[in-house]
């Protein structure tokens, strides 16, 4: 639900997430609609798809998430979490031209 690139502080995922920007089905029937007439042919290429982009482990090497944590930890995590940015203070740089007042 946030990133790095949306200023998330933290960002944790289990094992089973899809990190990606939408199903792995339809993103290969997009990228490979020369081969809609074969099922197996889709299926193939959802399954690399699948362990190449929609894979948390990939997201966490590349830096998009900070952890891959297992279910069960996932309460003990997010509370430690809360604890360190528990004083955290956030201040925007100023922005020249604002929204009109509307």
């Amino acid at each position: 639900m946030a990133s790095k690139h949306l200023r998330g502080d933290f960002n944790y995922a289990w094992p089973t997430a899809e990190i990606a920007v939408m199903g792995a089905k339809g993103a290969t029937e997009i990228i490979h609609r020369g081969d809609l007439g074969d099922p197996d042919k889709i299926a193939a290429n959802t399954r690399d798809y699948e362990a190449r982009f929609a894979n948390p482990f990939v997201a966490a090497e590349r830096g998009f998430i900070d952890e891959v944590i297992m279910p069960h930890s996932t309460r003990m995590r997010v509370s430690r979490a809360f604890a360190s940015l528990r004083g955290k203070s956030v201040t925007n740089p100023w922005k020249k031209h604002d929204n009109i007042p509307l």
